[in-house]
């Protein structure tokens, strides 16, 4: 299992349940759209385009306690 960050119009929140760590960076979009939209995350605002995580890309990070963190954001100029 993993923890889901969405970043999204500047804001980011955790899902407020685990996800399946095995979900591919598509699943992982549409399970992030339908979350925004059907259960808001504290402070990130809802979106309209079911397509809007379409450009973002998902970092998978182990936290120091081993858990895996799915990192939804949009994609930057500049970085990695």
């Amino acid at each position: 299992m993993a923890i889901l960050n969405v970043t999204y119009g500047g804001r980011s929140a955790d899902v407020p349940w685990d996800v399946d760590d095995a979900l591919s960076d598509a699943e992982v979009k549409r399970l992030a759209a339908e979350a925004v939209n059907q259960a808001p995350l504290r402070g990130v605002l809802r979106v309209a385009d079911p397509v809007a995580f379409t450009h973002f890309v998902v970092d998978r990070i182990h936290g120091p306690d081993g858990v895996l963190r799915l990192y939804l954001r949009p994609k930057v100029p500049f970085g990695c």
